[in-house]
């Protein structure tokens, strides 16, 4: 068979600890050279203790931290130990009389057991000395891990010293992109990674969050079990840290998980052959895995119920309405994170939407329980009153039995009556409200816009934002449901967990195995009603759901202005920047003529600061003097916004033509520049006074992708007006029944994929012989005599081609386009992207993974 260069190539077997593929890329370095960082093995553990002692303020602030957990294990299991076995209790609600020779007062000592009393009883206690055996073993785990930790950390320590020429002083007034641009400056000096001879900002944040971006985009996807239907109740989530865990432990970095290290997908799971053999058996690991948090249920829900105990009892007496306040579920983080998008980055976007969100659910009280709290806090708050001026004029009121106890619930009960009682300055705003969350939060499902006043919308944000009360019950109620959603939910979808990380695991070359969705590549996932139409090739179950390739992109961008993107991207990054700037023009001008056709939205900045959109007609000028508007109604944008900052005092420092360029220069000229990070730099004055430039800039960074965030929904909004919207409340789960594969997807099947089941990520679809497949993906991606976008990087290898050839008769080769997320369809007419062939393969279970090389 005559050779032919082809894209396609087959990897080679590497057993070498570096990220497969990578060995000719190695570099050269005398040994002279070579210093005690060159060629860090584990990269991803190396820069994940990087990036968390730079988030726990120094080596001495980590290890104290650490320490005292230690402690605090030891005191909960002990202290517990000790009040059920050790007291008399008797004696301590003075129901027994104690013998004084020398006082007739009762001391605590007296409501103690002795020492051969208690041990006694805690010998004879069989649950007792489990508990303490399975809590030994546990605390000699931790120490054990604490002594490993504080090993590794030291060496951290000595890089951020030694390497990064920073102080553990300086460390907790040094932004993360400051880190960041040394640890990319010193990567040519001492080669930690020997794979690349530069590391990008997208490098560091791959190995970072490689197993985060997946978990962000299973839950983007639908596929994690988290989202449930119980009859009465209506829909909840139920997802929490142990749940979490448990699921971690599954996929990335348990005994026999999907991954065999850090940043290497293991083969089986990148062919596609075997996936039934391979669901079967990660089926089997969930269902053991889910008997052991069974049997294992009694200890961790004595200790869940302890730590939640000694954790909130002093919060709650101090602060009774604590329990009545709301904090962000930890499925919001999830459902709301992008995708590269740090610990700190997301825990500052949502904070910064915390009090508009809170606003919010408050519009939504009911009037019913208002006229019943009102009451009883007048009643209690008569009792209470009385019980106080008793107390005030004799202090022996306190004497009497249950007067300092009815004295605490009755301020108790107040506080939580207040929390039913609104401001009555309050203004019912929600649609306002609900954009200024979006503003910060980024995401939405369409359906919410519009309808904020509804409480279907409330409900479901409710899942997002909910009370610390629920999530606390939820944490307590986890021992018990967990194994439940891991026997009963998770196991019917491991066939399509299987087919989600081979069809959505690239290989980067210095990287190693990561989410393809963590590309942010909009050829391969990006929405075309997200601004990505004609631009991507992706089906409708490759696409990224609300946006998220997009939005991600954009953050991405914006929060690292000297990455360099792919060609591609840079376009889209650009083209976006430009829109903005020609509507924050249109937005800002009253005296141009109406001209650009009915197609294009009117001002949409205008819309997002100023309102809700109207069907007014107001268009944008194309006379160039426009555009010297564009600094200034980007600045109007970005003060309305630094309104709902909470460092928006700080702010006031720079003067409003400062603002303007500064934000100018943001959204223009973002990706220029070389050299150490604009937002980093104080030169010439105190860490103080540098820390709060680099807060003012990342403020204007904020506002400038709070005001993206809002056009691309606004813009989004109107162009899907009309049709039906797929989001997570609107999409079913896949593992409940075949029909949610759409029907322009289904015809006969191919010899190839007769026997497969039926999964939602891997459909059973082909399209009829000689003709085009009707799914997204060919209509989207492919067109005859077109050549398709090329791809995000030149780096990355897809381990399921989008196009793999299969052999008809005579060794012809015929091309099968790549029906979504695992299918095949046939066609008889060569792909006009690829050419050339293969070599030809006895078996789809023996085919190699494909090297997607694009120049």
């Amino acid at each position: 068979m005559a050779h032919f260069d082809t894209e396609y190539q087959r990897l080679e077997a590497s057993y070498s600890d570096s990220p497969p593929g990578e060995e000719n890329l190695l570099m050269h370095v005398p040994e002279g050279a070579k210093s005690q960082w060159h060629h860090i093995e584990n990269l991803d553990l190396f820069f994940q203790r990087v990036y968390n002692l730079h988030q726990k303020n120094g080596f001495t602030c980590m290890l104290l931290g650490e320490l005292f957990e230690l402690v605090q294990l030891l005191f909960v299991v002990g202290f517990t130990v000790f009040l059920a076995n050790c007291v008399d209790y008797d004696v301590l609600f003075a129901n027994k009389l104690v013998n004084h020779t020398d006082s007739s007062k009762v001391t605590l000592p007296d409501a103690f057991l002795p020492m051969d009393v208690c041990s006694a009883r805690i010998r004879d206690n069989a649950f007792v000395i489990f508990v303490l055996l399975i809590s030994g073993v546990f605390w000699l785990h931790r120490l054990i891990k604490f002594i490993y930790n504080v090993c590794c950390y030291w060496e951290i320590r000595s890089f951020y010293i030694h390497a990064l020429k920073m102080t553990m002083s300086e460390l907790p007034y040094a932004t993360w992109q400051e880190v960041q641009a040394r640890i990319i400056e010193i990567q040519k000096e001492h080669q930690i990674c020997i794979h690349k001879k530069e590391l990008t900002e997208l490098d560091i944040y791959h190995r970072i969050l490689r197993f985060k971006n997946y978990m962000v985009a299973m839950v983007n996807k639908s596929l994690l079990p988290v989202r449930f239907r119980p009859t009465m109740l209506g829909e909840l989530v139920f997802y929490t840290r142990g749940l979490k865990y448990n699921f971690e432990l599954i996929f990335f970095w348990g005994p026999g998980s999907l991954f065999e290290n850090e940043w290497k997908l293991k083969p089986e799971y990148k062919r596609g052959g075997n996936r039934l053999e391979l669901a079967d058996r990660l089926a089997s690991r969930i269902l053991w895995i889910g008997i052991a948090n069974l049997l294992l249920c009694p200890v961790i829900l004595v200790w869940q119920i302890l730590y939640a105990f000694f954790s909130y009892t002093e919060v709650i007496k101090r602060e009774p309405g604590s329990l009545g306040a709301r904090c962000w579920s930890l499925y919001g983080r999830c459902y709301l994170r992008h995708f590269n998008e740090l610990d700190h980055e997301l825990m500052s976007r949502l904070s910064k939407g915390y009090k508009a969100a809170s606003k919010y659910m408050n519009c939504f009280l009911s009037p019913l329980l208002t006229v019943v709290a009102k009451n009883v806090a007048f009643f209690a708050g008569s009792l209470l009153a009385v019980l106080i001026a008793l107390t005030i004029y004799d202090e022996d009121v306190l004497a009497v039995e249950h007067v300092l106890s009815s004295i605490t619930l009755l301020g108790v009960c107040i506080t939580i009556c207040r929390s039913f009682i609104p401001d009555k300055h309050m203004v019912f705003c929600p649609e306002q409200l609900l954009r200024v969350i979006l503003a910060h939060i980024h995401y939405m499902p369409d359906h919410w816009q519009g309808n904020a006043h509804r409480y279907e919308t409330r409900d479901q944000f409710s899942q997002l934002f909910q009370y610390k009360a629920v999530f606390i019950l939820e944490e307590l109620l986890s021992p018990v449901v967990t194994p439940i959603i891991l026997i009963f939910c998770l196991r019917r979808k491991s066939l399509e967990i299987i087919d989600f990380f081979r069809n959505f695991t690239v290989e980067v070359i210095g990287v190693g195995d990561t989410c393809s969705f963590a590309q942010m590549d909009i050829r391969q996932h990006g929405h075309p009603a997200w601004m990505s139409a004609g631009k991507t090739e992706a089906s409708i179950y490759q696409q990224a759901e609300d946006g998220k390739t997009e939005l991600s992109l954009m953050h991405f961008a914006i929060t690292n202005p000297h990455w360099q993107p792919p060609r591609e991207t840079t376009h889209f990054i650009s083209q976006l920047k430009d829109r903005v700037h020609r509507e924050a023009a249109g937005a800002t001008s009253e005296t141009h003529p109406l001209s650009l056709s009915e197609s294009e939205p009117r001002s949409l900045v205008a819309n997002l600061l100023g309102g809700p959109s109207t069907l007014a007609s107001v268009h944008f000028g194309r006379d160039s003097s426009l555009m010297n508007h564009a600094a200034a109604g980007i600045s109007d944008g970005a003060s309305a916004l630094r309104s709902l900052s909470p460092i928006s005092s700080s702010l006031h420092l720079r003067a409003s033509l400062s603002a303007a360029h500064r934000v100018g220069s943001l959204t223009g000229k973002t990706m220029a520049g070389s050299g150490t990070d604009a937002r980093t730099v104080s030169s010439g004055s105190s860490a103080w006074e540098g820390q709060l430039t680099s807060l003012v800039l990342s403020e204007y960074a904020s506002t400038e992708m709070s005001i993206h965030a809002l056009y691309m929904h606004e813009l989004h909004k109107q162009q899907s007006r009309g049709e039906l919207s797929r989001h997570t409340w609107h999409r079913q789960e896949s593992d409940e029944s075949s029909d949610s594969i759409p029907d322009e997807v289904r015809s006969e099947p191919n010899p190839h994929t007769r026997n497969f089941p039926r999964s939602h990520t891997f459909p059973t679809v082909v399209s009829s012989p000689g003709s085009i497949p009707t799914s997204a993906s060919a209509t989207s991606g492919f067109t005859q005599g077109q050549e398709g976008p090329k791809s995000q990087s030149s780096s990355q290898r897809r381990h399921s081609g989008p196009a793999p050839d299969h052999f008809g008769a005579g060794g012809k080769v015929v091309r099968s386009l790549r029906v979504p997320m695992g299918g095949w369809a046939e066609d008889n007419q060569t792909a006009p992207r690829h050419h050339g062939t293969l070599p030809e393969e006895s078996s789809e279970d023996e085919m190699p993974p494909h090297i997607h090389k694009v120049t």
